[in-house]
């Protein structure tokens, strides 16, 4: 049995909480291929030290992770699948787009919303077709105006910290600014106001 095999085991028998986390944290810091699956299961463990160390790994490990994560997204278990996209939403790969762009516009759980609506300001465009880079932002742009208006304001927060993020690296800075200065008009939520705010005057 390989090092990296008697890692993944580790995760895999661990009987306590608290050996769950460290099984976990060294198979991170060990940033092994073959340990990728074992991460992302502990997604959704119940157990939020484990995760959040199963996010840093998975981070860590940056575009390899990203093929698996897509693959094996949690369907079911909106936690799992909450932490699944903050990972891909770190990694910011723009392979990501379609499952950032669904999840922010259509999850039910708004832990997984928040999540990509973060992260869909904050991809890698220059990693994309040359041809492809407009499209995408565009996409990215429209579907974050749009949840501006959602009901949660903590969604609609997020949304304009996706935005605030995407206004700094695309060239929709002036687009944003003016969809920016219409909410500080119309938004409702103190919080929402004051990060509005905050980005007309960054």
């Amino acid at each position: 049995m390989t090092d990296h095999q008697q890692l993944i085991q580790a995760v895999e028998q661990a009987d306590s909480p608290e050996r769950l986390i460290t099984a976990v944290n060294t198979l991170a810091a060990a940033r092994s291929e073959a340990g990728i699956p074992t991460l992302i299961a502990a997604l959704g463990y119940n157990n939020p030290g484990a995760a959040l160390a199963a996010v840093a790994g998975l981070v860590q490990m940056g575009a390899t992770a990203v093929p698996l994560l897509l693959e094996l997204l949690d369907g079911y278990n909106y936690g799992a699948r909450a932490y699944a996209i903050r990972a891909l939403a770190a990694i910011a790969d723009p392979r990501a787009l379609e499952v950032l762009l669904n999840a922010a516009k259509n999850d039910f759980a708004p832990s997984v919303r928040r999540a990509a609506s973060k992260g869909l300001g904050n991809l890698h465009w220059n990693q994309l077709e040359s041809s492809q880079i407009q499209l995408a932002q565009q996409r990215a742009f429209q579907t974050l105006v749009e949840i501006c208006q959602d009901t949660d304001w903590s969604i609609r927060y997020a949304a304009i910290v996706g935005l605030h993020t995407m206004a700094n690296q695309t060239d929709f800075h002036k687009l944003v600014l003016s969809h920016f200065h219409s909410l500080s008009q119309t938004e409702t939520d103190l919080a929402v106001r004051a990060r509005v705010q905050l980005a007309i005057n960054s």
